[in-house]
């Protein structure tokens, strides 16, 4: 099933079963996109990413950023993050994602990725540290990029394409039942910005 350029009703859920995934569109005009991306581009303490697989680092291609409210850490990969402090950009980006979702998140994974060679295979944000079925919330600046999901069972695959100034939400169940990638691609030359806002459980 391929979803592009399907959205003339942007909150009705993606996902057939066992989940929600809502896109609300462009949630940013193109100046202000533009804007955010040069800041996010130029001034966001970024780092390549790592990860332990058997026993082995590994390090990424794709740089990543982990800002929030408070210093909290993030274990993913087992590899453990502590955040930076929001800047005041981050919030005002959170507030307005805050408004658009009617949730609210107090920490921010952001990723960039270069070209479309840089992607991000399979896999679901169930880790320990969120809070269980709760929404996270992908603000996309830079390059268009498609997007996917896939049934943890009954492997079915949804796509779309996530837009300049775009917004996706996924909650409820959707990280126990759906895996979502961004797969490579050779058609795409410029960067592309994720920033994915998220509830981290106090301990």
């Amino acid at each position: 099933m391929d979803l592009f350029s399907q959205f003339e009703e942007p909150q009705k859920n993606l996902l057939p079963k066992d989940g929600t995934v809502l896109y609300h569109g462009l949630v940013l005009d193109r100046k202000s996109s533009d804007q955010y991306y040069e800041y996010l581009l130029n001034s966001i303490e970024w780092k390549n990413d790592e990860a332990i697989i058997f026993g082995k680092r590994m390090v990424t291609k794709r740089k990543v950023a982990w800002y929030a409210s408070q210093p909290f850490e993030y274990s993913y990969s087992n590899t453990t993050k502590v955040a930076l402090p929001f800047t005041k950009e981050l919030v005002v980006l959170k507030e307005l994602v805050e408004r658009e979702t009617q949730e609210t998140y107090n920490s921010c994974l952001l990723n960039l990725y270069h070209n479309g060679s840089e992607g991000m295979a399979w896999h679901a944000d169930g880790e320990k540290d969120l809070k269980k079925n709760g929404a996270i919330a992908s603000l996309t600046f830079g390059a268009e990029r498609k997007f996917a999901f896939k049934h943890k069972v009954s492997k079915e695959v949804i796509g779309l394409i996530l837009q300049h100034g775009s917004l996706l939400v996924m909650k409820d169940t959707t990280q126990t039942h759906w895996l979502h990638r961004l797969p490579p691609t050779k058609k795409v030359h410029r960067p592309r910005i994720n920033l994915t806002f998220r509830t981290i459980i106090e301990p």
